[in-house]
């Protein structure tokens, strides 16, 4: 098991490597949650995630001779850029195996930062497996995403830096996928100060921590798509889950559209950019799954912020949509001139922004002498939503929201 001296030992290795992030108090969250709100950016990393802690300590524990050999890890994305960026830095050869269909950008940052990259396998455990292959034929040390004791220490670092910003926290709130962050933190929080309350959150998807804590084995559990693919592991480490075992509270899940929500939030809000994983533990905060932390000083764990920007915009209009701030709607008008003109006179005085207009003439329900049009609109609100509605069926128009 590891301890608070194998993390402060890990400190002293990585403090010129790795950045003290911020831990600051959130005012408008605070209010919105009623817990005493801070925030652990380490969506501002260097890497933009958490993981090149663990990668930064792993890789300095080694010898001259397996720093000779070289360093390999299979990764589709942070764990992948925090390996390759800090072995760069350090002068170790670096192989990442990454999965074929991993997104151009990552593959490309991935060497930039002077690692070779392999592609192989349409799945992470196919390219482990091709990863642990080619470290058998080569040689080099293997570097885990999560179940290495050196990589845990790492990832403790960061409640060691919550203890100094937040002295008197009271709560912790932190994502888990395999377990690594969650164990680091938990045992630098917990051996110094017992009382303090530590929630892990997982994606609904891939549950398998909860799950493999309930079964009281490592389980295979989850499968499907998620946006926090940072934590979408199906099967938690051996060592991760002895560490949360003994010292997490609880696990609790959130839902991919709390998660979006979370992600929105802390865009508007926070002005921050986190990734589905990093925004995992606000999710569970905003939505009412870690319970009793009212008045409590709660520290969350923003864990990355390396999200596709296609992706974060399908989010932002997600999330739009759930705050009732962006509504799709049918309206059949009469199909002669002047019956847009009319609806769109509605639609204004009622305080609505058109985004999107469209006619459907011939798919549509309407009879003839009628069209229906499709309306996607900006709203201030669902309240905002069901007034414009009222004011579409008073003018005479039949109405049809689309979800």
């Amino acid at each position: 098991m590891v301890s608070t001296h194998d993390i402060l030992e890990a400190r002293e290795r990585i403090g010129a490597l790795v950045a003290k992030t911020p831990c600051c108090r959130s005012s408008t969250f605070s209010e919105l949650t009623g817990a005493e709100v801070y925030f652990k950016f380490e969506n501002l990393q260097m890497t933009g995630s958490f993981k090149e802690r663990g990668a930064a300590n792993i890789l300095q524990s080694l010898s001259p001779e397996q720093r000779r050999r070289g360093a390999i890890a299979a990764s589709a994305g942070n764990h992948a850029q925090g390996v390759a960026y800090h072995a760069g830095r350090l002068g170790i050869p670096a192989t990442i195996v990454m999965p074929e269909h991993t997104p151009l950008v990552k593959v490309s940052r991935t060497r930039n930062f002077g690692a070779r990259v392999v592609l192989a396998g349409a799945t992470f455990d196919e390219a482990y497996a091709e990863a642990r292959r080619i470290q058998e034929e080569q040689g080099q040390v293997f570097v885990h995403p999560f179940d290495d004791p050196l990589v845990i220490a790492g990832q403790g670092t960061i409640g060691l830096e919550i203890l100094e910003q937040v002295p008197d926290v009271e709560a912790a709130v932190v994502p888990i996928g395999g377990g690594g962050l969650i164990s680091g933190v938990a045992v630098a929080l917990k051996e110094a100060r017992p009382g303090v309350r530590v929630i892990g959150v997982q994606a609904a998807a891939f549950p398998s921590m909860k799950a493999s804590v309930d079964a009281g084995s490592a389980t295979v559990v989850g499968g499907g798509q998620t946006i926090a693919d940072g934590i979408a592991v199906k099967r938690p480490g051996e060592l991760t889950l002895r560490h949360v075992q003994r010292y997490v509270d609880e696990i609790v899940t959130v839902t991919e559209e709390e998660i979006a929500y979370a992600i929105l939030a802390l865009l508007e809000k926070e002005k921050t950019v986190a990734e589905g994983a990093g925004a995992a533990a606000l999710a569970a905060l905003l939505n009412g799954h870690a319970p009793g932390l009212s008045g409590k000083k709660t520290v969350v764990v923003l864990s990355g912020g390396n999200i596709d920007v296609t992706l974060l915009s399908r989010i932002i209009e997600r999330g739009l949509v759930k705050e009732g701030r962006l509504v799709r709607m049918i309206v059949t008008v009469a199909d002669r001139p002047g019956g847009l003109a009319g609806l769109a006179r509605v639609v204004a005085d009622a305080g609505a922004n058109v985004i999107e207009i469209h006619h459907d003439r011939a798919f549509g329900m309407a009879a003839m002498g009628e069209t229906d049009v499709e309306l996607t609109l900006e709203t201030r609100g669902h309240d905002h939503i069901a007034l414009l509605r009222d004011r579409l069926a008073a003018a005479g128009y039949r109405v049809f929201e689309k979800s």
